[in-house]
């Protein structure tokens, strides 16, 4: 057992490569999209570190080609549920008892592999299955998990670190010991990053996790499971059980060794999850852990003393890369009157020069949604808006499933505040905008924040310092990632620690020390170097 004290390397976020023409990095890029697209994969469940298949299976193809096969993936039961909940507790006995040194290197390597040579298959992954740029695959899939792994390290070390007081004749102290049970962490199609994130953070701490990835992600998520293998994680500390949400969630959520849940999803299944944990607390031989990111409806809200130029790139940078599949994507915006003609002018015009189409060509802003029921609804709303008296759609409202699930960035004005498509959360590229008086600045305030029952990110701009505090004031709980003249998207971590609360989660900020804390539990020790020999207080003496 070493008997020094271990030091984290103090993180730095990694930084972001440009894709430039003619630079290296985009011609490995190219030839890794080319390769992984030249061959289809057979996907197993991951339990134990053994490959499980169960004949129940479900192909992955691409959303800006869909009649391209990607391969296929195995999808898990009952059954294999419970081979991963033994598979994770029999793991639990040796990880959560390793040196945390030892367990720190496992991530700190699988940060450095995916820096380097693991980079472009991670993004490639992720541009073919789900359709991101090369940028917004860099964002995500490489540098924002590079960043979790090597922020969370650090962050574990330095939570260890606070210890209490000790006064004369004592030694007090607390240990960080893992939770007991599993975590059950369920991981979203739009995010790469966030599907290394959820069930790797409780393992840094010594947990164990079962982690379902979304179906429409599993193509990418099954190469970071080859990573955190080749990383040296050992067998059943994560177990990949991707399937169907009541096929694998609802035995899961039965077992009574259930220690936590680490999610991004709907804010409906969560409700759900969160429902079922309820029903079955009684069954639990612990509390479960409950922490969840979920949906958005965020907002950009503009006063007339607001930079125009700068407004319009917030709004289609906000509302439309990753074509608006981010539950940060800017959703609804509100336009005072004042400026109203000198923005949307720009706006228009700006939108027009946008390039849609498969990520391969670089010059590509947007490319498809995630897949047809995606396509369906976001649809619904555009169609909705074209027949509504009381809105117009200003750019796009056209779409197109022939070859991929394409939409165009929608941009809809309507005069009613809570029109439906200012309400609910849509998850791609359509942008509402509501145009208000000057006059009513502060009643159209508390619109803003009385309008959605979401409040995870929101953006405001205003050249005036008064204006500023005022909005930030009274939209205090509207967002729980909140910016000052910039678009409501690309949180970093160790910069800008993620999530919201009222319906958008928990707001446990994930890539911090908050998010870390909540899946350790803390042992308090008190030692007493000379106990007491004698039961009497001095109290009880005689007068």
């Amino acid at each position: 057992m070493s008997n020094a004290y271990f030091k984290v390397p103090s993180p730095v976020n990694e930084p972001i490569k440009a894709y430039a023409p003619g630079s290296p990095e985009k011609k490995e890029l190219k030839a890794k999209i080319a390769e992984l697209k030249a061959s289809e994969i057979e996907v197993p469940l991951i339990i134990g570190g053994e490959e499980v298949r169960t004949g129940d299976t479900a192909t992955m193809t691409i959303p800006h080609e869909h009649g391209h096969t990607l391969g296929m993936f195995h999808r898990a039961g009952e059954k294999e549920v419970e081979m991963a909940v033994e598979a994770a507790l029999e793991a639990r006995k040796t990880w959560a008892d390793m040196p945390w040194e030892q367990r720190v290197a496992i991530f700190l390597k699988a940060a450095d592999l995916l820096a380097g040579p693991w980079r472009a298959t991670l993004n490639a992954a992720t541009m073919l299955g789900q359709s991101k740029t090369a940028f917004q695959s860099e964002i995500d899939a490489a540098c924002e998990l590079i960043d979790f792994w090597r922020f969370n390290s650090h962050y574990m070390a330095e939570l260890m670190k606070d210890q209490p007081f000790s006064p004369a004749g004592m030694w007090n102290r607390v240990e960080y010991r893992a939770l007991e049970g599993f975590i059950f962490a369920v991981t979203p199609f739009n995010f790469t990053s966030i599907a290394g994130n959820l069930p790797t953070s409780p393992a840094i701490v010594g947990g164990v996790s079962l982690w379902k990835p979304a179906s429409s992600a599993v193509y990418s998520a099954y190469f970071l499971m080859k990573l955190l293998e080749e990383a040296g994680l050992p067998k059943g500390v994560i177990n990949f059980i991707p399937g169907s949400g009541s096929k694998v969630g609802n035995p899961v959520l039965a077992n009574p060794n259930l220690a936590g849940i680490h999610f991004t999803g709907s804010t409906a299944t969560f409700q759900n999850m969160w429902k079922t944990v309820g029903d079955n607390i009684a069954k639990y031989k612990y509390y479960p852990r409950i922490v969840g990111e979920t949906g958005g409806k965020d907002f950009i809200f503009a006063h007339p003393s607001a930079d125009v130029d700068a407004l319009v790139v917030a709004a289609i940078r906000g509302a439309f890369e990753y074509q608006g599949q981010k539950c940060s994507a800017a959703s609804r915006m509100y336009v005072p009157k004042s400026i109203w003609e000198e923005f949307r002018g720009k706006y228009v015009a700006e939108v027009e020069k946008m390039k849609m189409g498969d990520p391969i060509d670089f010059t590509n802003f947007m490319s498809a949604v995630i897949d047809k029921a995606a396509f369906t609804s976001i649809t619904a709303y555009i169609d909705y808006a074209k027949n509504a008296g009381d809105a117009e759609i200003i750019t796009g409202g056209n779409y197109d499933e022939s070859k991929g699930w394409f939409i165009e960035p929608t941009t809809i004005v309507t005069t009613d505040p809570k029109f439906k498509s200012m309400q609910e959360e849509i998850f791609g590229p359509v942008l509402t905008i509501h145009v208000y008086e000057d006059a009513k600045f502060e009643e159209t305030l508390d619109l803003c924040d009385t309008t959605s029952p979401y409040a995870l990110t929101g953006a405001i701009f205003a050249q005036d310092r008064h204006a500023l505090a005022k909005m930030s004031d009274r939209l205090r709980n509207a967002a729980g990632n909140f910016y000052i003249n910039d678009k409501p998207t690309a949180a970093v971590v160790g910069q800008q620690p993620f999530g919201g609360a009222r319906a958008s989660g928990t707001n446990d900020k994930a890539g911090s020390a908050m998010n870390l804390l909540r899946w350790m539990s803390v042992r308090t020790l008190k030692e007493t170097f000379v106990p007491p020999k004698d039961w009497r207080y001095p109290f009880m003496g005689a007068e």
